[in-house]
C-alpha cells in the first residue's frame, strides 16, 4: 500500500473521530437533526477509510455502502449487527437532512452514539490490523 494510501486512511479516521465528537456535542445542546447527521458522516469518514485499504470508492454514499456491505460483511470481517447501525444512520439522516416535517427524537440519537462511537472503534481495530500499524 502506497505512504499517501496510509495517510489518506489515517486522514479519514481522525476525520471520522472529529466528526463524532462534534455529534456528541450537538447532541448534548439539543440539535438533535445535526447530531444525526454528523454521527452518520462520522461513521461514513470511516467506511471510506476502510474501503480505502482495498482501494475501493464510489461517487455516491449507497455506493459506499453497498462496497462495505460486499467486502467487509459479506465476508464476516465486520459484524452485521454493528454494520446495521450504519444503515439506520444513513437512512435516518437522509429523512432529517431531505424531507420536510420530519422529527427527530432524543431516543434515536441516544442510539446513535454509542452505534456510532462503536462502529467507527471497530473500524479502527480492523485498519489497525490491516495495515499492521496503530491509529
Amino acid at each position: 500500500m502506497s505512504p499517501e494510501t496510509v495517510e489518506l486512511i489515517r486522514y479519514r479516521l481522525l476525520q471520522a473521530a472529529d466528526t463524532i465528537r462534534e455529534a456528541e456535542l450537538l447532541a448534548g445542546q439539543g440539535m438533535l437533526r445535526g447530531a444525526v447527521n454528523r454521527f452518520y458522516y462520522g461513521m461514513f469518514y470511516a467506511t471510506l477509510a476502510l474501503l480505502a485499504t482495498r482501494d475501493l470508492g464510489s461517487p455516491k454514499h449507497s455506493g459506499v455502502i453497498a462496497l462495505f456491505h460486499r467486502e467487509f460483511v459479506r465476508t464476516g470481517l465486520f459484524p452485521a449487527e454493528l454494520a446495521r447501525s450504519l444503515d439506520r444512520a444513513f437512512d435516518l439522516r437522509n429523512k432529517g437532512d431531505y424531507r420536510d416535517f420530519v422529527e427527530i427524537r432524543q431516543e434515536q440519537v441516544d442510539d446513535l452514539l454509542p452505534a456510532a462511537t462503536a462502529f467507527v472503534d471497530k473500524v479502527n481495530d480492523i485498519v489497525s490490523g490491516l495495515l499492521d500499524v496503530g491509529f
